[in-house]
């Protein structure tokens, strides 16, 4: 099927079908999720929080809202509460009532609270899926994208206000845009510009939700645009640090441009971070995360043991999941094993995708179907565990 376009036609095939189905039932259990999730006090701060930025800043002086200034990042509030003040304006509501007095009211503040980490979640999803098959064809797109579309913990994240789910999309979207940009350092002036724009975008939406996120990824894109831009590389420090800038005004514009309440960010500890194992343990041994761990750990294996799986695009997600899944924040809490999922399932998708191509094709693929239908099944069966009572 095509669709007519002025400069170019989007061809919509089985491959483009295949990851719109995933990513639907991937919606149907978020959906799921927050249909039987009540209201909780979490949901009431993000909601009055987020509606504060939007209608009216708190007055007092070094205070962004009344909720004092959050350490955790503006990016999530001020998603969950912009859709509840598109609300209150168009039914006409004055912007001194509160939510819980609006409660009655409003509809659908459930579902419109969590909604746009819902839109993200499926963003990352599409991102990844596209990601994974520029890198390894469809059937390594198909693959990191159904054990990311039936990760129970991603279910969790895109289903509730929080800053993580944003972090995890945009220090994804940060890494490959990076090389993205690597590999256009190779070509005229002309094609850096839009994917320079493009980074300091990711890297602004990035810090504002998480700032710890935001610095993991300018030490990554710093490594791997050096490694990737070979003669090139006198230019990389001239483009991150124009990023930088960008970054920094893109969040500066996250408090209103106030100078007080952005000052916090430097001194809250909110980008403090060590290493533990303790996170990275508890997804291992969670049952209903088993074939996604049997999976990686057999990609893990065949990437040691199989010299054809020994590549950029396998080697760069696994050192980024290696630095990721023990990491920890030390200030706020925060989930940055969280942030490895991505490159984790890209990397899986990845070894996948080579031993495909040997004589073993049949034997993974029907071991490949058999973990997907297992996974799909414990993920649908950990839904009701994922509501917070």
């Amino acid at each position: 099927m095509r669709i007519p376009g002025t400069a170019r036609q989007l061809i919509i095939g089985r491959p483009q079908r295949a990851a719109a189905v995933l990513l639907f039932l991937f919606f149907l259990q978020c959906l799921w999720v927050v249909d039987h999730q009540a209201l909780t006090e979490r949901d009431y701060r993000f909601a009055r929080c987020g509606r504060e930025m939007w209608e009216r800043p708190s007055p007092l002086a070094g205070y962004f809202t009344t909720c004092g200034n959050m350490q955790d990042g503006t990016f999530a509030y001020r998603a969950a509460g912009f859709p509840l003040t598109v609300q209150r304006i168009v039914l006409g509501h004055s912007a001194d009532a509160s939510t819980w007095e609006m409660r009655h009211e409003l509809r659908y503040v459930k579902l419109l609270l969590r909604l746009p980490f819902l839109f993200f979640g499926i963003w990352l999803g599409a991102g990844l899926w596209w990601v994974a098959r520029r890198l390894f064809g469809n059937e390594g797109g198909f693959l990191a994208l159904a054990l990311y579309c039936f990760s129970p913990e991603v279910v969790r994240a895109s289903s509730m206000p929080n800053n993580d789910v944003l972090a995890m999309w945009g220090l994804y979207g940060v890494f490959y845009t990076a090389i993205g940009v690597a590999h256009a350092m190779q070509g005229p002036g002309r094609k850096w510009r839009p994917r320079i724009v493009l980074l300091t975008l990711a890297f602004g939406l990035t810090a504002a939700a998480h700032i710890a996120a935001a610095i993991v990824g300018l030490l990554l894109a710093l490594v791997f645009m050096l490694y990737l831009a070979e003669d090139r590389r006198g230019y990389v420090l001239q483009v991150l640090s124009v990023t930088s800038i960008g970054t920094l005004l893109i969040l500066f514009s996250f408090y209103d441009f106030k100078p007080d309440a952005f000052s916090y960010l430097f001194t809250g500890g909110a980008a403090r971070m060590w290493f533990s194992l303790d996170s990275a343990r508890h997804l291992v041994l969670d049952p209903s995360n088993a074939c996604l761990v049997i999976a990686a750990a057999l990609a893990l294996l065949l990437y040691l043991t199989q010299k054809r799986s020994r590549y950029f695009g396998n080697t760069a997600p696994l050192l980024v999941a290696l630095l990721l899944l023990p990491l920890m924040t030390t200030a706020v809490p925060s989930q940055p094993w969280l942030w490895a999922l991505p490159f984790v399932f890209t990397f899986t998708g990845g070894v996948f995708a080579d031993i495909y191509e040997t004589r073993y094709r049949k034997l993974y693929l029907y071991l490949t179907a058999a973990l997907l239908i297992t996974q799909a099944g414990l993920c649908l069966a950990s839904l009701p565990l994922l509501i917070i009572r």
